[in-house]
C-alpha cells in the first residue's frame, strides 16, 4: 500500500492533468473538505488549505509548480476582492465612533512587532542586519485569512470593524517600515563590505511612493466606477462591472509595481465614504455572493504552497521569530488599545485576529534575496564562489519566512475565530 502511495507523485510528474480539471477538482473537493472541518469547529479555510497541501508538491503533486503558476492569477483576483471588501467596511463615520484608538493600535502593533522581533533575534544571533530584516517582516499581515473568517461566520460588531481597519492599513505601514529598514541594512552591509554605492534617499522614498500611488490610483478608479454604477439596475450587471474594475486595477498595479491590496482597498474606502449608503451596500452584497468561490481556490493554492520540506528550516531561529512576532502584535495591539482608550473587548482580542502572515511577507523576503545578493563581507568561499553576508540573509529570509508562514496561516484564522467568538460577535447559528 505504501509503495502505491509513494508512486502517486511520480505518476503525476509524467501525466499532466488539464488545468480546468484541476481547478474544478479543487473547488469540489475543497468545498466538502471545508464543510468537514466545520464539524470539528474549525474554519472552512483550514479544510481548503489541507486539500491544497495534499494536492501540492508535499504529497501527490497534482498542483505542481507549473499549474500553480498558471493559476496564480486567482490569488491576485481573490486579494482584490478581499481588499475591496475591507475598504467598503472603512466608513469614516463608523471608525470615528471607535475613536483614535484604531490609529494607536495600528502603529503600536506594527512597531511593537518590529522592536520585539529585532531585540529577540539580536539576543539570539548577535547579527544586527539579519535581526533588523526579520523585524521588518514581522508587521506584515495576510488580510485574506481574517476577512475569510469574518465573512464565513457573519461576524458583526466593534471588534469586527476594528479588525477590518487594522488589517486594511497595517500592510501599508509594514511596507514603509520594510523600506526604511532595508535601506538601513543595505548601508550597513555596504560599509561592512568596504565599498559600493548606495542611494539611501531612493531606498527610503520608494516604499512611500508605492503606498501613495497605490492609494491615488485606487481613488481614481473608485471615482470612475462610482460614475458608472449609478446607472446599473440589476445585481448581475453590478457584478460584471465590479469584477471588471478589480481586474483592471490589479493589471494597473502589476504594470506600475504597486500594492494591489492598498489600491483595491482605496477603491472601497472612497466609494463607502463618498457615495450613497445603498450603493456601497449593493457592492458588498455582490462581493459576499462571489467571494466564497475565490476563497476555496485561494486557500487551496495557499495550502499547495505550504511545502512541508520547509519546516526543518524553522529551527530555534524560526521559533524565536514566531514567538517574538506573536508577542509583539498581540502585546502591541493591547498597548495601542490602552493608549487609545478603546472598549475592553477590542483591546483584549484585536491582536489575536491579525496573526495571519503569507504573501506580503514572502514577497518582502524575495526582495531581500534578490537585492541583498553580493552585499556585505565575504563569510565563506564554496567551490571558489564567494558567499557574502547579504547572500546568507537572503537565503535565510526566504527559507525561514516560508516555514513560519505555514504556522501563521494555520493558527491565524483559528485565533481570529476564537477572538470573535469570545467578543460575542459571531451569531450562535453560525458557530
Amino acid at each position: 500500500m505504501s509503495v502505491m502511495l509513494s508512486s502517486i507523485p511520480e505518476w503525476f510528474e509524467h501525466h499532466h492533468l488539464p488545468i480546468l480539471f484541476v481547478a474544478g477538482a479543487m473547488i469540489i473537493v475543497g468545498f466538502y473538505s471545508g464543510k468537514s472541518t466545520r464539524f470539528l469547529r474549525l474554519p472552512s479555510i483550514i479544510g481548503y488549505m489541507i486539500i491544497g497541501l495534499l494536492l501540492g508538491p508535499s504529497f501527490v503533486n497534482v498542483l505542481d509548480q507549473e499549474i500553480q503558476k498558471n493559476l496564480s492569477f486567482i490569488t491576485d483576483v481573490a486579494l482584490g476582492f478581499v481588499a475591496l471588501s475591507i475598504g467598503l467596511e472603512l466608513n469614516f463615520a463608523s471608525l470615528k465612533k471607535l475613536g483614535t484608538g484604531i490609529i494607536s493600535i495600528i502603529f503600536a502593533e506594527s512597531f511593537a512587532a518590529f522592536i520585539v522581533t529585532a531585540v529577540g533575534l539580536y539576543l539570539l544571533t548577535g547579527d544586527l542586519p539579519l535581526s533588523l530584516i526579520f523585524a521588518s517582516f514581522a508587521p506584515a499581515s495576510a488580510p485574506a485569512g481574517t476577512v475569510a473568517i469574518i465573512k464565513e461566520y457573519k461576524a458583526k460588531g466593534t471588534l469586527t470593524k476594528a479588525l477590518y481597519a487594522v488589517v486594511g492599513f497595517d500592510d501599508g505601514l509594514a511596507i514603509i517600515i520594510f523600506g526604511f529598514t532595508a535601506a538601513t541594512v543595505k548601508m550597513l552591509l555596504i560599509n561592512q563590505g568596504g565599498g559600493g554605492e548606495f542611494n539611501m534617499l531612493y531606498a527610503i522614498l520608494e516604499p512611500i511612493k508605492e503606498t501613495v500611488f497605490s492609494l491615488l490610483i485606487g481613488a481614481v478608479v473608485a471615482y470612475v466606477l462610482s460614475l458608472l454604477i449609478r446607472k446599473i439596475k440589476t445585481k448581475s450587471e453590478l457584478l460584471i462591472l465590479v469584477v471588471g474594475f478589480i481586474l483592471l486595477s490589479n493589471g494597473i498595479c502589476i504594470m506600475l509595481h504597486l500594492s494591489l491590496i492598498l489600491t483595491n482597498m482605496a477603491i472601497g474606502l472612497v466609494i463607502v465614504n463618498t457615495q450613497r449608503h445603498d450603493l456601497s451596500h449593493k457592492i458588498g452584497d455582490v462581493l459576499t455572493d462571489v467571494m466564497p468561490l475565490f476563497f476555496v481556490l485561494f486557500f487551496a493554492l495557499a495550502g499547495a504552497n505550504l511545502h512541508m520540506t520547509a519546516l526543518p528550516a524553522l529551527g530555534i531561529f524560526g521559533i524565536v521569530y514566531i514567538v517574538c512576532r506573536s508577542v509583539g502584535l498581540i502585546g502591541g495591539a493591547a498597548l495601542g488599545g490602552c493608549l487609545g482608550h478603546v472598549e475592553p473587548k477590542i483591546k483584549k482580542y484585536v491582536g489575536m485576529g491579525i496573526l495571519s502572515q503569507a504573501g506580503v511577507a514572502i514577497g518582502l523576503a524575495l526582495i531581500v534575496k534578490q537585492e541583498f545578493a553580493g552585499l556585505g563581507k565575504v563569510v565563506e568561499v564554496v567551490n571558489g564562489v564567494e558567499i557574502h553576508a547579504g547572500d546568507v540573509i537572503g537565503t535565510v529570509s526566504i527559507t525561514t519566512i516560508t516555514a513560519t508562514c505555514i504556522f501563521f496561516e494555520i493558527i491565524g484564522p483559528i485565533l481570529t475565530k476564537i477572538a470573535l467568538t469570545k467578543a460575542g460577535e459571531i451569531p450562535i447559528n453560525t458557530k
